[in-house]
């Protein structure tokens, strides 16, 4: 008698950096997996989207400039309370899910993971960030489009699109009605240009990301002497 080894089951093949339909199951098992790829999820009532690989140079750059600019401005506001949890996973339970590139909370009340907790943000725990953002390098039409309304859906207040490529920032702020209209002001970091954070972007273009941080870091400080 010959042995034979039972089927195996193909895996399912996941479609990457689109949204397509899914249940809340699927998200979960995939937020779950051990596997060490890095992958990168977003769920909004019934639609997952999913994305593997290591970020490239530019979202790399790009990235690492707006988490300076977030700490320059908290220096330049000692009297104020910012916490920034970029790239943590923000969840409301069968719902909604992302991680956002940039996270900011200002305020006294953030979220502080504690020894048994889950490593993410449960949003039926806690409030709802002041400021998310996402670096565009190749995801620019879903992140304002599909991203911008499930952050809305969210209920955040602001939400941020850096263009990587175009050297500008999309700015939102939260409306009564609950959809986003554009902002030339930030509310997060109160009284900031967003004509300044493109110009910074142009910046980076010349240089590093160091020393554009460091030259909008001497343009925040003339904003706060006004």
């Amino acid at each position: 008698m010959t042995a034979t080894s039972p089927a195996k089951t193909a895996p399912r093949k996941i479609p990457q950096d689109q949204w397509h339909r899914a249940t809340w199951a699927d998200y979960i098992a995939l937020r779950d997996d051990p596997s060490p790829e890095h992958i990168k999820l977003a769920f909004d009532e019934g639609r997952l989207w999913v994305t593997t690989g290591a970020e490239g140079i530019g979202h790399a750059a790009v990235s690492d400039l707006f988490i300076m600019i977030l700490g320059f401005w908290a220096v330049q506001h000692p009297d104020q309370v910012f916490s920034s949890l970029g790239r943590c996973l923000l969840e409301r339970a069968e719902v909604r899910a992302s991680a956002p590139d940039l996270v900011l909370y200002v305020g006294s009340d953030y979220p502080q993971w504690q020894p048994g907790e889950p490593r993410r943000i449960d949003l039926n725990q806690t409030r709802v960030p002041d400021l998310v953002g996402e670096i565009s390098d190749t995801t620019l039409a879903s992140d304002l489009d599909e991203k911008k309304h499930l952050y809305a859906a969210l209920g955040i207040p602001e939400y941020w699109v850096v263009d990587v490529r175009g050297q500008r920032v999309f700015a939102f702020l939260l409306q009564e009605n609950g959809e986003y209209r554009p902002g030339e002001t930030s509310q997060a970091l109160a009284g900031l240009p967003i004509a300044l954070l493109d110009e910074t972007l142009q910046r980076l273009a010349q240089g590093t990301n160091t020393s554009a941080a460091a030259w909008l870091s001497q343009q925040m400080a003339t904003l706060t002497q006004e």
